[in-house]
């Protein structure tokens, strides 16, 4: 019988044993993070980033733009930061606006001139301005009416004597009582113009008439400073929402736009990031796109500076503009994932892609790397930094208690809040980590790749390495170790919420269905994986799987519930394959009906890589065979040649665990690098099953709850494991079904039935 593997294939399966090993070598120039350096360049901080580095390095040497593009938590923000901090240290001098910017009056009071000054000499001009304008406030005479009050005050009180002394002689002569209340009447009506006189100097001095008013005019020609550049120290401007408001500027609104209380368009005005920031970052350009500002931006990125104008609705300012243009020559520093990337190709045919390409590169982050000796090094390099970034953490947060109550206080005011009694000698202090705890972070990054590569996704292994950072200091060890990471990943991995949740539901389901498991032909046990949105991490489920084939007239595949495209074209690929099997062993044919049920599947089923475990599947209820079920399987069946699929590690990671009472899974044999993550730090050895390699990892200490992984070339390789039977016999089962299929049709429906016979 001719054999699928030869002796390099077996050679290259033992040499996977040796991974731990090779990999602890390459870490081998550190017993525990304290031994390692962290490089002064800020930009040789961020990892993996190679060409997106080189880039930058060359970006800011020319001033030129950068668009960086990449998945979130490949660090585009951190490298953003660098390329500030970079041109900051080398060029910031120069960079930085070093005149203000003033608006003053122009041509009509919807106008403002814009113009550039040293602010060490416009400073000292607008404060002689505005102390001769004091002056001449203090100079405008007070409105008063002190002569009138006084004149009718004197009118008043001769009045008042005339009526005292009109109705003293009125005693004597009667006719003296009328000139006495003429005389009263009149100091009433004096006292009344007294009094009115007193009003109106008190509203015209409190009204338009008053010192300020008077000056207004003079105020108003006053330039005003929009932009004073020592006091904005910053050279990068950080845009969350690109729109003309935050970008070019505007005019803010007037409450007060009638009798002689209106404020003037120039000190109004205020700028946006264009005029005031040499560098701006824009974190997702996907907001600048549904704003609609992404042609005022090309036009300014083209002509370097554009005109201040008002809002495009009918209130205060939106008919005001400046009458000279502002300076925008901007550093552009972007943001985006993929799919904006191929909207920007689309919006305007690329033009604000040209506009970079032009004056700078577009650079594709790395969302996993090759795992080189030199990557390694750099994750220990990424462990150390973390480390530094926990202990300022800790500082920010507990410096002040620490400094003026000590650790014990700490001590009881954590206590507090976990809500559990910490060991005496605790102490909220980072902990280096060592070099077993490293070898499990450089796992997760494998197990998240596939392909041997390391994930360049590490915003979430921030997370994992904080959380074993607390569960070594809650336990109060002196560093960070393996089981501290481990548990650290079990806790760190409930936090994404409804997938941890249906992940645990599919595994309990699965317990079930293994257990209740009698008749397992044309079952098989698939593996899938869910995608994570938040983190970009994959998660192993198991996919059980239920097939048959029915003899009958029409010749189709079925596979109801939420199939994706394609799933469905992987299942029609099945039912290819076995069609041409049959052609091949010539075996007379009729028509299947071919039927798969994903079981479980709520959330629906897409790709192909459930191809084989379909196979196998439709296989076992074609030839009557049960398939071990506890087993897992996946692969993308062509033909029979089984190739790689994604998330391998991830898949196998989901039944490995005792609990489910999974004993081992078949893989591509394309996909046998996927399996070294799960070698470190566990023994393992190789075996093989008649002439299929394989290697058995042992789940628990002293080579106890042994898990086999068997790497398959073609469709009957998996056939041997799963079922036990060789190529010769399937083909042979199958034929005799055909052949009892045919028979059967022809009892049926009677010899003038016409079926495809070929024999």
């Amino acid at each position: 019988m001719t054999s699928d593997y030869n002796d390099n294939d077996y050679g290259w399966i033992k040499e996977l044993l040796d991974y731990p090993h090779t990999l602890a070598e390459r870490l081998n120039f550190f017993e525990d993070t304290s031994q390692i350096a962290v490089p002064e360049d800020p930009i040789d901080r961020v990892i993996f980033q190679d060409k997106a580095k080189r880039a930058i390095r060359k970006i800011a040497q020319n001033r030129g733009h950068i668009l960086m593009v990449g998945r979130p938590g490949t660090g585009k923000s951190m490298l953003a930061n660098m390329f500030k901090e970079v041109l900051e240290k080398s060029l910031g001098d120069y960079l930085r606006p070093q005149e203000a910017i003033i608006g003053y009056p122009a041509k009509d009071k919807n106008h403002v001139r814009i113009a550039y000054e040293d602010p060490e000499i416009i400073e000292p001009l607008l404060d002689t301005f505005i102390k001769g304008i004091d002056s001449a406030r203090d100079s405008v005479d007070e409105f008063s009416l002190a002569a009138q009050i006084q004149s009718a005050r004197n009118a008043k009180r001769g009045l008042l004597w005339a009526a005292v002394f009109g109705s003293a002689a009125g005693i004597f002569f009667p006719a003296a009582f009328l000139i006495a209340g003429l005389t009263g009447m009149g100091a009433i009506f004096m006292y009344m113009q007294e009094n009115n006189h007193k009003a109106q100097e008190k509203i015209q001095r409190e009204s338009h008439s008053d010192r300020r008013n008077a000056v207004k005019p003079l105020e108003d020609m006053v330039p005003e400073i929009l932009y004073d550049p020592r006091k904005d120290k910053d050279l990068m401007a950080r845009i969350s929402e690109p729109d003309a408001r935050n970008m070019k500027g505007g005019f803010r609104h007037d409450p007060y736009q009638s009798g002689n209380l209106e404020t003037p368009c120039h000190k109004r005005a205020y700028l946006g990031a264009h005029a005031k920031s040499a560098i701006i970052y824009i974190d997702e350009l996907k907001t600048l796109i549904k704003v609609g500002y992404m042609a005022e931006l090309l036009e300014i990125m083209q002509n370097k500076q554009y005109f201040l104008e008002g809002g495009r609705n009918t209130g205060s300012g939106a008919a005001d503009r400046s009458e000279n243009p502002l300076r925008a020559e901007n550093i552009f520093v972007a943001c985006c994932n993929h799919d904006t990337l191929q909207h920007l190709q689309e919006e305007g045919e690329g033009a604000f892609l040209s506009r970079i390409e032009d004056k700078g590169e577009i650079v594709q982050m790395e969302s996993a790397v090759p795992e080189t000796a030199e990557n390694i090094r750099q994750v220990a390099q990424y462990v150390k930094q973390e480390i530094i970034n926990l202990a300022g953490e800790f500082k920010d947060s507990w410096g002040e208690v620490i400094a003026k109550e000590g650790y014990e206080s700490v001590k009881q005011r954590s206590e507090y809040i976990f809500g559990k009694t910490l060991p005496d000698d605790f102490k909220l202090q980072e902990r280096e980590i060592c070099r077993s705890a490293v070898l499990e972070i450089i796992k997760e990054l494998r197990c998240r790749a596939s392909d041997g590569k390391l994930s360049g996704i590490l915003r979430p292994i921030n997370g994992i390495i904080k959380s074993a950072e607390f569960e070594a200091i809650f336990e109060n060890a002196p560093k960070v170790e393996a089981r501290h990471v481990r548990k650290a990943l079990k806790e760190h991995l409930s936090l994404e919420g409804g997938l941890s949740k249906e992940f645990s539901e599919h595994k309990k389901y699965l317990k079930k269905y293994i257990s209740a498991m009698t008749d397992s032909i044309g079952y098989v046990v698939g593996l899938a994986v869910i995608h994570s949105k938040s983190s970009g991490q994959m998660v192993g489920q198991p996919l059980p799987i239920h097939c048959q084939i029915n003899v009958g007239t029409a010749d189709k595949v079925v596979a109801p519930g939420k199939i994706g495209d394609i799933a469905k074209a992987a299942a029609q690929n099945v039912r290819a394959s076995i069609k041409k099997v049959l052609n091949n062993i010539g075996a007379p044919y009729v028509g299947y009906e071919m039927y798969v049920d994903y079981i479980q599947a709520h959330g629906g089923v897409e790709g192909d890589s459930a191809s084989v475990a379909m196979d196998i599947a439709l296989i076992s209820d074609f030839v009557k065979q049960p398939v071990n079920q506890r087993y897992g399987v996946t692969g993308s069946l062509t033909g029979d040649i089984i190739l790689a699929v994604g998330g391998v590690t991830e898949k196998i990671r989901s039944i490995m665990s005792s609990a489910l009472g999974m004993e081992g899974a078949c893989i591509p044999w394309l996909n046998k690098r996927d399996i070294e993550p799960l070698l470190i730090n566990s023994e393992s050895e190789y075996i093989q099953n008649d002439d299929i390699p394989g290697i058995r990892i042992y789940r628990a200490e002293e080579k106890k709850e042994p898990f086999d992984i068997y790497f398959c070339k073609t469709k009957y390789n998996a056939y041997k494991i799963l079922m036990g039977l060789s190529k010769e016999e399937v083909e042979s089962r199958m034929a005799q079904r055909s052949k009892n299929d045919l028979e059967f049709m022809r009892n049926a429906e009677g010899s003038s039935v016409k079926v495809d016979s070929k024999s």
